[in-house]
């Protein structure tokens, strides 16, 4: 457990949702700020508080950090609200992103910091419009924003990938996820991750993963191939063939070095040693 997964996140009370719940917490932490911190009030003040739901304040905050001068901040947060309005469950997915963060990484010790400033978060975010346009048939918007999302926070995510809720993309930077890749929910996804085709084949050829599968630092998962449910995929592996559930994985290629319990979920201790014969 890390430090940060002590404290608990917002449960859902007997009036609200988590996605409420969470919302509103938020706001607290923002009006917090108004005090803490005058020379930002300005920013907290157009980002959060005068919004009026978390999927708006996504949306102005996206709308700012990646438009541009092809496609300007009120056309993409227009993008934005359309994409989320558009999903009923864009609000609890993102909500479910912003507590795996409070949940995993021990450097973050509120919710306004990953909404106003993490990467990992943005992309996984930006992405999912991206994914609703390509899903629309507007490839050309679609493309925009992956390409505006691979500039602005160093993370390539083609919008045709299919992602899950509850997703960590520690970091971000360097990370790859190519065009048929699957990421079920729960998963972490560690800096410099490649999720990559293997050659020149077409149709179906990136990977599939599992339901809370930890992907450490540099790891290379590369074809059509599984990695299972509860599995540990180590620092700077290159995985080229399936991963049996429940194991960690190290190396190049990568070999099964270890088994885990059926009931450690790697991806939220975020524990990347190798379960026994890790050297120095």
């Amino acid at each position: 457990m890390t430090a940060s997964a002590a404290i608990p996140p917002p449960r859902t009370s007997g009036r609200g949702t988590v996605e409420g719940d969470l919302w509103a917490e938020l706001r607290a932490e923002a009006e917090a700020v108004l005090v803490e911190e005058p020379l930002y009030a300005g920013i907290i003040q157009a980002t959060i508080l005068d919004q009026r739901s978390l999927a708006q304040a996504f949306a102005y905050r996206l709308a700012h950090r990646l438009g541009d001068g092809d496609l300007a901040r009120l056309s993409m947060r227009d993008l934005c609200l359309s994409a989320f309005e558009a999903d009923p469950h864009a609000g609890a997915n993102a909500a479910r992103d912003l507590i795996a963060i409070r949940e995993r990484d021990p450097t973050c010790r509120r919710y306004l910091d990953p909404f106003l400033f993490y990467k990992g978060l943005a992309a996984l975010e930006a992405y999912r419009v991206a994914h609703w346009l390509w899903h629309q048939g507007r490839a050309t918007l679609s493309l925009h924003v992956q390409s505006r999302i691979s500039e602005v926070f160093g993370c390539d995510i083609h919008p045709a990938a299919r992602i899950g809720s509850g997703v960590f993309i520690d970091h971000a930077t360097g990370v790859v996820i190519g065009e048929t890749t699957v990421v079920a929910d729960d998963v972490s996804i560690l800096q410099s991750v490649t999720l990559g085709g293997n050659g020149k084949e077409s149709g179906d050829r990136h990977p599939k993963v599992e339901r809370g599968v930890l992907l450490s630092v540099g790891a290379k998962v590369l074809g059509n191939i599984r990695v299972g449910e509860g599995a540990k995929v180590a620092a700077a592996a290159v995985v080229l063939h399936d991963v049996p559930p429940h194991t960690t994985v190290a190396g190049v290629p990568a070999r099964v070095v270890s088994r885990l319990a059926a009931g450690e979920e790697p991806a939220r201790t975020m524990d990347q040693s190798f379960g026994f014969g890790d050297g120095i």
